[in-house]
């Protein structure tokens, strides 16, 4: 996992966290990169300073990806937390999402929180449709599914 701080074209800062550099970059070219105060997608990444450990860890990383990419405990529990929230208070609509988030912000559909699969190509449509969507981290994902969520 590696952590940006990020800014956008109206100077918010804010981190984000990615599984390595090419996924930033991949996220970002999608659209899928925008700022949490004012949602926009022009956002670079700000100067930052590097981290450097000094030293053995205290204790190991207990959990893995399965392609070796190492999850801190504490980004586990927060993951955790929005998997337990999503899986209570969202309604799961599965490979219908882009049609069920369209028919909702269009007024077509009662407005509730949803959550579910699509492509990234739909996905892409629905940002540049001034829809807000947003990814599921891997480990938040409550179906396990490997599509954008």
């Amino acid at each position: 996992m590696i952590k940006y701080n990020l800014k956008c074209a109206t100077k918010h800062e804010f981190e984000a966290w990615f599984p390595s550099i090419e996924d930033y970059d991949t996220q970002r070219e999608r659209g899928l990169v925008s700022c949490p105060y004012c949602g926009t997608h022009d956002v670079e990444k700000a100067i930052m300073a590097p981290a450097i450990k000094k030293g053995a860890p205290d204790a190991p990383i207990p959990a893995s990806l399965g392609n070796e990419q190492l999850i801190p405990e504490e980004l586990q529990k927060m993951f955790k937390g929005w998997r337990e929230k999503v899986e209570k208070e969202f309604d799961y609509v599965g490979d219908n999402f882009a049609t069920e988030a369209r028919a909702i912000h269009n007024g077509e559909s009662d407005e509730r929180p949803i959550y579910g699969e699509t492509t990234p190509k739909e996905a892409k449509e629905l940002i540049e449709e001034g829809i807000p969507i947003a990814p599921l981290p891997p480990l938040a994902n409550p179906k396990g599914d490997k599509g954008v969520s």
